[in-house]
């Protein structure tokens, strides 16, 4: 048995026991629906007796119930029955019932005994006995609310999940990597660091906070600069569009379940069923302007005007209308069209995770339009970024081709040159079978390259992305003149390297721990006069510091010098410089380098901005403690 095919039946199997167990616990009253396995276990959903509920004191006695249950090393028992018997089995089952009812008349369902006493729904498989799972490491770890079927209106559920491994040891294992991953926590380490916070007035969109937003901007700037020295074009449009344009784009049939709808006046006046006589009576479809008169006074509106719109979930429609408004010359290409406009895109809230899956974002998007010669030249350069900003990061990537999906748009000869133009562009780049192929994840406009960046924990996030697009040039009738003077449609490369800002900065506050390099860090340099008749120096040094670029913060409050310190601390800047008599006569500064207890004194103040002005220019991940370095 492969390793997947095993982790999957035996934690599968482990579910069934725990709800046995539960069910042994709290009574045959207990409702159990569904125990699917997950990525490092299982759970199992329970609607418990009224009154009684699980918590972490009851994990313990839970676990032993299950392991005692194993060793009566009980037959597992696969029976194949009607509809109308698997109705009847499970009839005091009310979620059960449900999903039967679902299923058609005919349909020869599975279900499966746990020995004489336990039935459940499922299509297996499963073990044969349940000694074989007498060896296999599991700990209930949580229990957390679900509703049934995701609907806030069903039934409140209890979600018990547990760890299951094949050995103690990868269990062990596990649990160390779960505890490290809750220490690298962005949400812990944002609201520690007052970086960012949410608030329920506006769900998936996060406040950033002073600090935070310093961090942000700096990522932009960064991405800017180099932008700025590869021939971008930074453009603005506007967030909220007609849907007009989204129509033409394709967004409307192929995204609307993901965008904010914003009515126009004609749909929040038919909404009130007072007047909507009135506006069906207020004249025919033309476009001309219609007058309605109410009791409060005349609402007059244009039905051009006031057709629906939508909040943009991306930035392709606008560029291509950016780049509509003239006609171009071959000449002119490629033209690139940078944009870090608000993009909102709507998440069902139990798919809502920190910075991680937002409904409100940036991202470091590019439209660039070329000609099919240059093509391979312009993908390559922006592999080329991409090489330079990971760096940057410390972190490395791997390619991943996606096709063409199954709800794509246009001509499937054009598809076929688009996929084979990024196909030879990868090969050339990673080696033929140095890149996974995705089949049927493109975009539903063209083919992608998506980079897969790996954290510090050994996961793997989608951040850059290549698009190679010959659909919404054509649905948006642009066109370039040729050297012949002819006209000729651009191919349009979608490209962004960050991809959504929000779920970027989650993803290295995780990698970093919070500890930002210098270049990054919010504030770079923290400053404790020792005694407020050091404040003098102290300002002295700070301005020097800000006229070099570098962030700074000071602690001029008359009160203990270590409580300042250790207030700095929390925020992990870089350097803490603690100035008294002795830097105040030699022009020097004394340095709490973050992850130190040393202290390194008298470096002189010259030496030290120009460390700084370094690691700001060549955008060190390693702190430096003098020039040498």
């Amino acid at each position: 048995m492969e390793r997947e095919e095993f982790l999957s039946v035996y934690r599968h199997s482990l579910a069934h026991i725990l709800a046995k167990a539960v069910i042994e616990i709290y009574g045959k009253d207990v409702q159990y629906a569904i125990g699917p396995q997950i990525d490092d276990g299982a759970y199992y959903d329970f609607l418990l007796p009224e009154g009684k509920n699980i918590s972490e004191a009851d994990f313990e006695n839970i676990e032993n119930k299950m392991r005692e249950i194993i060793k009566r090393r009980e037959d597992w028992t696969r029976k194949e029955v009607s509809k109308a018997e698997a109705l009847e089995l499970l009839k005091d089952n009310k979620f059960k019932v449900e999903l039967i009812n679902e299923l058609p008349d005919d349909e020869i369902i599975t279900i499966y005994y746990t020995g004489d006493d336990y039935v459940d729904l499922c299509r297996g498989p499963h073990v044969d006995n349940s000694q074989e799972l007498m060896n296999v490491s599991y700990k209930i770890h949580s229990c957390s609310m679900a509703y049934w079927r995701g609907d806030e209106k069903r039934d409140r559920l209890q979600r018990v999940y547990f760890y299951a491994f094949p050995t103690k040891d990868e269990l062990k294992a596990h649990i160390q990597l779960i505890n490290e991953a809750r220490e690298r926590d962005h949400k812990k380490i944002g609201a520690a660091q007052d970086l960012f916070m949410f608030n329920e007035t506006a769900p998936g969109m996060p406040y950033w906070l002073p600090r935070g937003w310093t961090l942000y901007q700096t990522l932009m700037a960064y991405s800017r600069d180099i932008q700025r020295r590869h021939g971008y074009q930074e453009i603005s449009a506007p967030l909220i569009n007609n849907k007009k344009l989204w129509l033409i784009s394709g967004h409307w049939a192929h995204y609307l379940n993901n965008m904010f709808i914003v009515p126009g006046i004609e749909g929040h006046l038919k909404a009130d069923a007072n007047i909507s006589n009135v506006i069906e009576n207020a004249g025919d479809n033309s476009e001309e302007p219609k007058s309605v008169t109410l009791e409060n006074g005349t609402v007059v509106y244009n039905r051009e005007a006031v057709d629906t719109m939508a909040a943009k979930p991306m930035n392709c429609p606008n560029a291509m209308t950016a780049y509509k408004r003239k006609t171009h010359s071959y000449k002119e290409l490629p033209i690139r069209y940078s944009e870090y406009d608000v993009l909102h895109r709507k998440e069902k809230s139990g798919q809502m995770n920190g910075l991680f899956r937002v409904q409100e974002f940036r991202q470091d998007d590019d439209h660039t339009f070329v000609m099919e010669s240059q093509i391979k030249s312009e993908i390559s350069d922006i592999i080329s970024i991409a090489d330079e900003i990971y760096k940057s990061f410390g972190v490395t990537y791997r390619a991943e081709f996606s096709t063409r999906p199954d709800d794509y748009m246009g001509d499937i000869e054009v598809w076929n040159k688009a996929e084979a133009a990024l196909k030879e562009i990868l090969d050339e780049k990673y080696g033929e079978g140095g890149y996974e192929i995705n089949e049927g994840d493109g975009a539903f406009y063209g083919p992608k390259i998506d980079l897969q960046i790996k954290d510090a924990l050994g996961r793997e996030w989608q951040c850059g992305t290549v698009q190679l697009d010959f659909q919404l040039p054509s649905n948006f009738g642009l066109t370039y003149t040729t050297a012949e003077g002819t006209e000729a449609m651009p191919v349009v490369i979608h490209r962004a390297i960050y991809g959504s800002l929000e779920r970027f900065i989650g993803i290295i506050t995780e990698n970093f721990k919070g500890n930002f390099p210098f270049w990054l860090s919010p504030y770079q340099v923290a400053i404790v006069p020792i005694l407020s008749t050091h404040n003098e120096y102290a300002k002295k040094v700070e301005q020097a510091l800000t006229d070099a670029g570098i962030r700074v913060e000071a602690d001029y409050a008359d009160k203990n010098m270590r409580n300042k310190i250790k207030e700095f601390k929390l925020y992990k800047d870089p350097y803490i410089l603690v100035l008294g008599d002795h830097e105040a006569e030699e022009n020097t500064v004394s340095l709490n380098v973050r992850g130190s207890n040393k202290q390194i004194q008298n470096v002189p103040l010259d030496d030290f901005i120009k460390m700084c002005k370094k690691m700001n220019d060549e955008h060190s991940l390693e702190l430096l403690t003098s020039l040498e370095d």
